[in-house]
């Protein structure tokens, strides 16, 4: 979360500048918080309501909830008064938290001035204001100064200052797949090099609570609620003490205080020099504690401890904050969550998480030749295998599958499928129909939207990708070839995807392993082969390189990458290998 502050005398304008700041914000996407300091005497609630008899009754906290908003009363009671960091920790994760007041607080703030109040600038006592927003104007200034009302100037300086980013633009270009004029095969490289540079999230934005977040793309940094650990504390089991209040003797000797700190149950008074206490792991060291020696190394003699000497000052105490401190970046936007970081942002007090919304994507089977799997004998037809081979890598990878169906040859139902299919996904995958034949409706449809571009990729298997939009969707037209499907799925669109989404381009994982076969290849194409890994750690390839055996993806256990240039391998050469698990074929 991004931190900026508004301060000033009273009556200068600040709040309303505040009220401004946060419309400004808001109507640009982004989830705002405030923070106001307001005067002991100030009272939030009218007397003889509900929750005030509760809070008078001595009700520590009261939780007013409606279902317009949520209140939380806390009374301080005897409580010290709490840090603004504490303050910040309470919120749910945003994009800007606006701080209106707290002066004396490090974050950076603008102050709001009017010259006829009288009161002198807060500028030169307080270094962490960084410009003035004023009704008049203020030479000689050694700090940016803004005209008070110019709302639009000042929430610029604040998305600066905090290097606040905009959000994440919705949709695409419609030329975003145009390829520059001459290119007729495209590198693999070169192809995925420009598909990363013109693709951007397409998906909005909601907030879920952090246990419900496996799998999920964070749209924001996270930032530590509280630190972890959140206070000073013991490693061990063992006694706790002052490492300046040892004596010099050896063995050391130190009489015991009564009681004990436990986990959860901290120790309330304070351990005076040259004294022990019992403590237990993950206790809050008391005061006066800084040194924690295991129960192993010690002797009880009645109310004395008894230890060799030579325990190093703060030996098994844990710091604050030694692992995570409140307000650094614990995830940063874009990644995927996975039980480990739920742990992680758990730990840290944060139970909101804001993610992007799970990628919807269609997958359109087309063409007169398929059928549903086991529904005829006829040997003519060919049953369906892409489309529920696509839907099942869209749900491993994170995403919501949407099935579209099958669509015939004819084109006015093909229009009415992508029109569904534009309502109902975030991306469409057509299978089928993409090349530029008679009977290849997909490209013939969208040729007419104006965003229809072939890119014959340099790459076997695999046949030109038709990459396009409708009605701004994304379209991925895809060999209708079960394995070219497959390959050219798992190198262009698992990638794209994940960018889609709001995630990381993904690269496609290898590792080098000696090849168990011969190859020769000519130069300028990159060819992917079905192969897996023997028990020697060896890579075989399938016996066949036909496209058209479907046998052997399933046979495979991921794919051997061959360059574009021309090599010929040997067996024992290393080759590198895609393994499956790590393209996300599970």
């Amino acid at each position: 979360m991004k931190i900026f502050g508004v301060t000033g005398w009273k009556n200068s304008g600040k709040t309303g500048l505040m009220e401004r700041l946060v419309a400004h914000f808001a109507a640009q996407g982004l989830r705002v918080s405030t923070l106001k300091h307001t005067h002991h005497g100030v009272d939030l609630e009218r007397p003889g309501t509900d929750t005030h008899r509760h809070r008078q009754a001595g009700a520590q906290e009261v939780v007013l909830a409606s279902s317009a908003r949520v209140s939380i009363l806390h009374e301080l009671r005897d409580d010290p008064k709490p840090r603004l960091a504490d303050l910040i920790a309470r919120l749910a994760p945003c994009d800007l938290v606006l701080v209106e007041g707290f002066k004396g607080a490090s974050h950076p703030k603008i102050e709001a001035h009017r010259a006829a109040t009288g009161e002198a600038l807060l500028a030169p006592d307080h270094d962490t204001i960084c410009a003035v927003a004023s009704d008049t104007p203020l030479p000689d200034l050694d700090l940016p100064v803004f005209d008070l009302d110019d709302t639009s100037a000042i929430a610029s300086f604040i998305a600066e200052a905090t290097g606040l980013a905009p959000r994440p633009r919705i949709g695409l270009k419609n030329d975003c797949f145009a390829l520059p004029p001459g290119v007729n095969w495209t590198p693999v490289d070169q192809a995925l090099a420009t598909l990363k540079e013109r693709i951007a999230p397409v998906v909005g934005v909601e907030t879920i609570p952090v246990a419900e977040a496996r799998g999920r793309i964070l749209a924001t940094d996270h930032v530590a609620a509280r630190s972890n650990p959140p206070g000073a504390n013991s490693a061990v089991d063992g006694y706790g003490f002052a490492s300046a209040g040892l004596p010099d003797s050896d063995p050391v000797q130190l009489p015991l205080v009564d009681g004990r700190a436990a986990a959860g149950a901290p120790y309330k008074g304070n351990v005076p020099m040259g004294h022990a206490i019992r403590i237990l792991t993950g206790a809050l060291l008391p005061d006066g504690v800084d040194t924690v020696v295991m129960q192993e190394d010690v002797q009880r003699e009645g109310a004395t401890l008894v230890f060799p000497a030579g325990v190093k000052p703060g030996a098994n105490a844990r710091a604050a904050g030694e692992d995570v401190k409140a307000g650094t970046t614990a995830l940063k936007a874009g990644h995927t969550m996975r039980p480990p970081d739920i742990a992680l942002l758990s730990a840290l007090g944060v139970g909101i998480a804001k993610v992007h919304a799970r990628l919807r994507v269609g997958v359109l089977s087309t063409g007169d030749e398929l059928a549903e799997p086991g529904s005829t004998l006829d040997v003519a037809r060919t049953f369906d295998a892409n489309r529920p081979m696509l839907l099942s890598l869209a749900e491993g990878w994170g995403y919501k599958p949407v099935d579209l169906g099958h669509v015939a040859d004819d084109r006015s139902a093909l229009r009415a499928a992508l029109d569904d299919a534009a309502d109902r996904a975030d991306v469409i995958v057509t299978s089928g129909g993409a090349s530029a034949g008679d009977e290849d409706h997909v490209s013939a449809l969208l040729g007419e939207t104006g965003s229809l571009h072939h890119w014959r990729v340099a790459i076997k298997p695999g046949r030109p990708l038709a990459l396009a939009q409708w009605n701004g969707v994304p379209v991925f037209g895809l060999p209708g070839n079960p394995v070219a499907a497959l390959v050219t799925t798992l190198i262009f669109a698992r990638p794209a995807f994940s960018q889609l989404a709001g995630g990381a381009w993904l690269d496609a994982p290898s590792i080098l392993r000696p090849a168990a076969f011969a190859k020769r290849k000519k130069a300028g194409r990159r060819e992917y082969l079905r192969a897996r890994i023997t028990k020697d750690g060896e890579v075989e390839a399938f016996r066949s390189e036909g496209s058209g055996l479907v046998s052997g993806l399933s046979w495979a256990t991921g794919l051997v990458e061959l360059g574009d240039e021309a090599c010929d391998v040997a067996p024992g050469d290393l080759v590198r290998f895609l393994p499956y698990d790590a393209l996300g074929v599970l």
